[in-house]
C-alpha cells in the first residue's frame, strides 16, 4: 500500500475553523496538506505544483466549487475533486459529478467518512465513496431530474470489457449508450436503466461494473419479481441462527455477496411498497440489518438497478415510493427496444450466432441468408434481443447446414408485416411508368392528409370504444376473455366500458358468461 506522505492534498474552505480541522485531520493521516480560501488563492497553489486531490467547499467569496472543478477539466488537470458543501441538494450533486467530482459530501462533515472517501480516491483501499446525491435536499423543494454526469478525469475504457463488447450495433442510440456507460461506470451516483423486457438492461448495467473501479469485486444480480414477497427481507438483509423455521446458521444477503462490489437490482418497479422502505433505509444508513439481529451491518455497495416500467407513472399511482425512485433516478440510461434499432440487426445476428456456436462446439458458426434477415427485418420484436436470441437458438437447431434459411426461421407469415421494413429503413421510390397513368385512364388520386381531431380526448375514446366492441364482438361479448386479450383485467375492463358508455346486449339485464354479474 502507498504511503500516505506520498500524497499531497489542497483543501479549499473560506471558514478558517472548519479548513482548520480538515487540515489536523488530514496531517494526522500523514498527507502533505495545502489550503487555501478563495478560488483564486486554489488556482495559485495549483499553478505551483500538481495535487493527488482537491477537496473544496461548495460556496467561495469570490466563486463556486464547480468554478474550481471546470478549471481542473479544462485544463486537463489529473486531480481527484471531492466537493464539501452546507447547501447541497441533489441539483449541486449531479452538477459536481457532471464538472468532475469524485464524491460529494456535505456538512457537519463525519470525519471518518471524510477519511475514508480521501482514501478511496487515492486509491489507497478504502471503500468507494458513498455519497448519493440524490439523499440531498433539493434548494426548490423538490427532487433534480436525472441526468447524466461526466466523470473526472481518467484514461477512457477501451474495448476490454466483454459486456462492453457485446452491446452489439452501431446504431446512434448504441453509440449514446456505450458512452454513457463508460462515463458513468467513473462515477459512483445511483443508475438508473430503463427499457423494455428483452432490450438488455443486464448487460449495460455489467458493463458499468466491469470498466469501474470495482470491476474485481462482486456482481451480484437480483431480479426483484422472481422472489417471494416472504423471502425478501430474508435474501436481500441476510439472516441470523435461529431467526425463524430452518433457519440452521447465519447467511447472508444480497447486500453483503455484493460488498465493495455492485449490486444489481433488476425489475425494482416490482418490489412491494414494504420492501421498498426497507431498501430506501440500507440505502440511506448505508447499511443493513439482518433478520434476527440487533444492530445493522455496514455495507459497501454500488447500486445499479433496472426497470421495464415508467416509474414515474407508478409513482404517481402510488405503487412505487417517491422517495425512493429519486434516490436510485439520479442518472439514466435508456436502452432502445430492437425495433428502433433495426440497422443494427445484422452485428447482433452475427454476435449471437457466433455464441451460439461457441456454445455448441460449432465450426464455422452459421449465418443467416439474405432471404432470411430480410425476413427478420420485418419483425417488430416484442420480445427485443432475447426473443431474436431463442429464435435463432431454434433456427440453428432445426437447420440442416451452415445457412439459415426463411423456413428455418419459424416465423408465421402472419407475424410479419410487410410494410414494417419499409417504414423503418425507407421504402424505395416508385417507378416512372407506375406512378404515370395509361392513357385513357383516370389519374389516381393523390392521398389526403387527415385533419386533425378538434378535441383529442373525445378522439381517443372513441377510438378506445371501438376497440373495445370488437373485441367484445370477437369474444361473444364475455368481458373476461375480451379484456384479457387486449391485457386487461376484468376490473379494468368494467371500468372502461362504464366510463364509455358500453353496453353490451343490454347491460342491465345481462347475466355474463364469464359468471359475473354486472354491476
Amino acid at each position: 500500500m502507498t504511503s500516505a506522505s506520498h500524497f499531497s492534498l489542497l483543501v479549499i474552505d473560506d471558514e478558517p475553523d472548519l479548513r482548520t480541522l480538515y487540515e489536523l485531520t488530514l496531517l494526522r493521516e500523514g498527507y502533505d496538506v495545502e489550503t487555501a480560501g478563495t478560488v483564486e488563492e486554489a488556482l495559485l497553489h495549483l499553478k505551483d505544483r500538481t495535487y493527488s486531490a482537491v477537496i473544496t467547499d461548495m460556496r467561495l467569496p469570490d466563486g463556486t466549487g464547480l468554478d474550481l472543478l471546470r478549471k481542473l477539466e479544462e485544463t486537463g488537470r489529473r486531480e481527484k475533486a471531492i466537493v464539501i458543501t452546507a447547501y447541497g441538494s441533489a441539483e449541486n450533486a449531479v452538477e459536481a459529478l457532471k464538472a468532475g467530482a469524485y464524491d460529494y459530501l456535505t456538512k457537519p462533515v463525519d470525519l471518518k467518512q471524510f477519511r475514508a472517501v480521501i482514501a478511496s480516491a487515492l486509491g489507497r483501499g478504502g471503500p468507494v465513496p458513498t455519497t448519493d446525491p440524490a439523499s440531498l435536499p433539493s434548494e426548490h423543494g423538490g427532487p433534480a431530474p436525472a441526468r447524466a454526469a461526466r466523470p473526472p478525469a481518467a484514461p477512457p475504457a477501451g474495448p476490454s470489457s466483454p459486456a462492453l463488447r457485446r452491446m452489439a450495433g452501431q446504431s446512434a442510440a448504441m453509440h449514446q449508450v456505450r458512452a454513457l456507460v463508460e462515463k458513468v461506470a467513473r462515477s459512483m451516483a445511483p443508475v438508473l436503466v430503463n427499457g423494455e423486457s428483452g432490450t438488455g438492461k443486464e448487460l449495460v448495467a455489467r458493463a458499468i461494473h466491469e470498466i469501474s473501479a470495482r470491476a474485481a469485486a462482486p456482481f451480484v444480480a437480483v431480479n426483484c419479481g422472481a422472489i417471494p414477497e416472504q423471502l425478501l427481507e430474508a435474501e436481500f438483509f441476510g439472516y441470523r441462527k435461529g431467526a425463524f423455521t430452518g433457519a440452521a446458521e447465519d447467511r447472508g444477503g444480497f447486500f453483503q455477496a455484493a460488498d465493495g462490489g455492485t449490486l444489481f437490482l433488476d425489475e425494482i418497479g416490482d418490489l412491494p411498497l414494504s420492501m421498498q422502505s426497507k431498501l430506501l433505509r440500507a440505502i440511506q444508513e448505508r447499511s443493513v440489518r439482518p433478520v434476527g439481529a440487533v444492530s445493522e451491518q455496514p455495507v459497501n455497495v454500488r447500486l445499479l438497478s433496472a426497470t421495464h416500467k415508467d416509474l414515474g407513472a407508478e409513482v404517481q399511482a402510488g405503487r412505487f415510493r417517491q422517495d425512493l425512485y429519486y434516490r436510485l433516478n439520479v442518472i439514466q440510461i435508456l436502452v432502445p427496444p430492437l425495433r428502433e434499432r433495426l440497422e443494427d440487426l445484422t452485428a447482433i445476428t452475427e454476435r449471437v450466432l457466433e455464441r451460439i456456436a461457441q456454445d455448441a462446439g460449432v465450426s464455422p458458426p452459421p449465418r443467416l441468408t439474405r432471404e432470411a434477415l430480410a425476413h427478420l427485418g420485418r419483425y417488430r420484436f416484442p420480445g427485443n434481443v432475447r426473443e431474436l436470441e431463442n429464435l435463432l437458438h431454434r433456427a440453428v437447431a432445426l437447420s440442416s447446414g451452415e445457412a439459415i434459411g426463411v423456413a428455418d426461421l419459424g416465423l408465421p407469415d402472419a407475424l410479419v408485416s410487410e410494410s414494417y421494413m419499409a417504414e423503418a429503413v425507407g421504402s424505395a421510390p416508385t417507378p416512372l411508368d407506375e406512378r404515370v397513368p395509361a392513357p385513357g385512364m383516370p389519374a389516381p388520386a393523390l392521398p389526403t392528409e387527415e385533419p386533425l381531431p378538434s378535441d383529442l380526448a373525445t378522439y381517443l375514446d372513441d377510438v378506445e370504444r371501438d376497440i373495445l366492441v370488437r373485441a367484445l364482438e370477437r369474444h361473444r361479448f364475455n368481458r373476461t376473455a375480451a379484456g384479457a386479450s387486449l391485457g386487461l383485467s376484468l376490473r379494468q375492463m368494467r371500468y372502461r366500458m362504464a366510463r364509455l358508455g358500453v353496453n353490451v346486449g343490454g347491460e342491465t339485464s345481462l347475466v355474463e358468461r364469464d359468471g359475473s354479474t354486472p354491476e
